[in-house]
């Protein structure tokens, strides 16, 4: 069957109770393929962490609907169990319309939440309840859930932050007459915390203590949730995978792909890099931070969001790979660089503190950090031809930062729009060569974008 956590809202605890079923079923030694709803990075890396297998984000604004259940019938193949950690609230979504080219065309005003997919998967959902400032009240919370959407079917309730005994006798005892199975209490833990910074959690790379926290959340999931109950709903649908057209390399030799791959740049979609594989890609991880040397013989450089602004100090400091990075790409070397990417090809970037730190160089702009939060779904326009999109081309992609650039380009690379109507501008660079972009996108639904960058790259 499989099931999908939700929250009542953001902030409920749905990543705690995810990790805690992930790593009781992992001390069990169950093999589990674990998914997430939306654009996130981070979130999808504690479950790798946990499983030992990729996370798959499953999100029909960046990729679609089909490629949702194609991605999802695909790598619940050959694994027992698997679960779906939801976004936000429940029935938090966009609302799209025919006009988006999103969907079947009709009016959605919950697209990409967590209910969408639910419906899309025919998955039950987990509903998780923060209790910690409500008793009776917690049965209008759950009812209303319940009866918002009937396609949506809620399987079962985990009360989280629970403070006492008597606290969940109340909460018990007002949930009664929904005759709604309760399949997991937890109580305040205080020591199970993960910390966070102006992105959200703390990636799993920069936590030492991660092994001590997988081990704690273990041992609350066996003894928290109603695993009688639960473990037969956590196994894996039988699917039949549909036959696809599957991209084929055209290229005669692997092009060699320089990943960055460090605690400043971590921010990739695994079915990105499975697709520049399956394309003919070799990919070559290494490290701007620690490296002293370029990996031999690289035709492209892909520089993921992630970090860099934490960081800068350590990345202004080994000036030989800035210099051996800045060389390359002068000289021709195709590039693809997201978010925190784009800031490492910058003249520099500015802490929160206003501490100056120098970056590439290759863009004639300055990357200062600031408490605006910019983030949302992007209609990307190509205005030009780029080292990965043609021009004219629209893609879906998603934004998410807290930095800004101190000049725009003179003749920018994307023309945006978001689901707000006053949302429109233009940014993003091209030149050497070069796709540099605030925007991340996903490959899936666009094998296209890997496709034409490895042809820039031989």
């Amino acid at each position: 069957m499989s099931l999908i956590i939700a929250g009542e809202r953001s902030g409920v605890g749905k990543t705690t109770v995810t990790l805690a079923l992930l790593a009781t079923l992992k001390h069990r030694c169950l093999a589990v393929q674990s998914f997430k709803v939306g654009p996130d990075y981070i979130d999808p890396m504690f479950h790798h962490y946990v499983t030992g297998k990729p996370c798959r984000n499953l999100d029909p604004v960046l990729t679609s609907e089909s490629y949702v259940k194609q991605c999802f019938s695909r790598h619940i193949q050959g694994v027992e169990f698997a679960l779906v950690e939801g976004v936000m609230g429940l029935f938090d979504g966009v609302k799209v319309t025919g006009d988006w080219g999103l969907g079947t065309g009709e009016e959605n005003k919950f697209f990409a939440s967590t209910a969408h997919i639910a419906q899309l998967l025919d998955l039950p959902v987990l509903l998780v309840i923060d209790c910690s400032r409500l008793s009776g009240s917690v049965a209008a919370i759950a009812k209303g859930y319940c009866t918002f959407d009937p396609r949506i079917k809620i399987a079962g309730l985990i009360l989280n932050r629970v403070g006492s005994d008597r606290h969940l006798e109340l909460l018990k005892d007002a949930l009664l007459p929904l005759n709604l199975p309760i399949l997991g209490v937890l109580r305040r833990e205080d020591d199970i915390a993960i910390p966070d910074r102006h992105l959200g959690l703390i990636p799993t790379e920069e936590l030492p203590q991660m092994d001590a926290v997988i081990d704690k959340l273990a041992h609350l999931g066996e003894t928290c949730f109603n695993w009688e109950k639960l473990l037969p709903m956590l196994k894996t649908p039988e699917l039949k995978l549909k036959k696809t057209q599957s991209p084929v390399s055209s290229l005669q030799s692997p092009v060699r792909i320089a990943i960055a791959q460090d605690k400043a740049f971590n921010f990739y979609y695994q079915d990105n890099l499975d697709l520049l594989k399956q394309l003919g890609a070799e990919l070559v991880f290494w490290s701007p931070l620690n490296d002293t040397t370029l990996p031999k013989d690289v035709q492209g450089f892909y520089f993921g969001g992630g970090f860099p602004e934490v960081f800068a100090q350590e990345l202004t400091e080994n000036i030989s790979i800035r210099e051996a990075v800045k060389k390359a790409i002068l000289s021709g070397t195709p590039t693809y660089a997201e978010c925190g990417g784009l800031m490492y090809l910058c003249e520099e970037i500015i802490d929160f503190s206003g501490n100056s730190y120098p970056m590439l160089g290759i863009l004639p702009t300055t990357a200062e950090m600031g408490r605006r939060l910019t983030l949302g779904y992007r209609q990307a326009t190509a205005l030009q031809d780029s080292p990965i999109l043609p021009s004219d081309v629209t893609v879906w992609g998603h934004e998410f930062h807290r930095s800004s650039l101190s000049k725009t380009p003179t003749k920018p690379l994307f023309k945006l729009k978001g689901f707000s109507a006053n949302l429109v501008s233009e940014e993003g660079w091209n030149s050497h060569k070069i796709h540099a972009s605030y925007i991340h996108l996903h490959f899936g639904s666009h094998p296209e974008i890997p496709t034409r960058f490895l042809q820039q790259c031989r």
